[in-house]
């Protein structure tokens, strides 16, 4: 039996250890290459680099059976590379983590670890973001305990295309967890609050924007609920047409009326 081709990667940079506990676990199951970036990427989002030139190197781990390389970029470029310059063939699945702090609510949208898998969707290659809630002192065992076992479910059981799954783990023992549930997206999002301090030698101002999350009232099987309630949570995000239809429809005629006739130039 041919056994899945799965590439990993992360934002946390491809020394972090909760890549390591992801290939552990899979590397049983799979085999698998870790393409992931030489230094922390997190909350790059989707970006990827076009104003500098980017470099694969060969990485050694302890274990001289992994596959691993590392890029001088983003999740984003990760994945790119990998796909065209590393892999021998189109991976089955692309997994991304075991990130340090939650990707609950529409961190997502912030979220290098997301991007990676997100990367794999839009060449419609299904994926998982793996995240534990803890930042300071994460415990990785639970999130890849269950990750052959997600891995097994989404090759056996696909997701709709353009659609993954994003999972966050509560950052307790793995005995201590209460179970998974496939749930919906919460609201929260890092919150707006830079702290302010001076420069000491300059006495310029800088920022630091800081991780405080925007609280909000959720659905009672919002993701947020049930990790507070010590369960890890999947949901399935889809990754499709941005359009807002709806609008569309609604204003179409309107927005070409009030434009039917082109504007006076500005410009002398």
């Amino acid at each position: 039996m041919v056994r899945p081709l799965i590439l990993i990667s992360n934002d946390d940079g491809v020394f972090a250890p909760g890549i390591r506990y992801l290939w552990e676990a899979l590397e049983p199951h799979a085999d698998l290459f870790v393409v992931a970036p030489a230094t922390e990427q997190s909350a790059v989002g989707m970006s990827i680099t076009l104003r500098q030139p980017l470099k694969i190197d060969p990485i050694s781990w302890s274990n001289p059976s992994a596959k691993v390389w590392s890029v001088n970029g983003t999740p984003a470029d990760c994945v790119k590379l990998a796909l065209h310059r590393i892999l021998p063939r189109k991976p089955d699945l692309i997994v991304s983590g075991i990130n340090r702090g939650s990707n609950a609510g529409r961190n997502v949208l912030y979220s290098g670890t997301v991007a990676a898998v997100i990367e794999g969707i839009l060449r419609n290659i299904p994926g998982i973001a793996f995240s534990v809630t803890e930042f300071a002192s994460p415990c990785f065992r639970a999130a890849a305990g269950y990750a052959p076992l997600l891995v097994d479910y989404l090759l056996c059981d696909p997701l709709p295309p353009h659609t993954f799954l994003n999972t966050n783990f509560p950052s307790l023992a793995h005995s201590r967890v209460q179970g998974i549930r496939l749930t919906r997206q919460s609201k929260e999002y890092y919150s707006d609050c830079p702290e302010q301090r001076v420069h000491p030698a300059e006495g310029s101002a800088y920022y630091w924007l800081g991780l405080q999350t925007e609280k909000f009232a959720e659905e009672e099987d919002s993701e947020v609920i049930w990790l507070d309630r010590g369960y890890a949570t999947a949901v399935p995000i889809h990754v499709g047409e941005l359009t807002d239809l709806i609008h569309l429809e609604k204003s179409k005629e309107r927005f070409a009326k009030l434009f039917s006739h082109r504007p006076p130039s500005l410009g002398s």
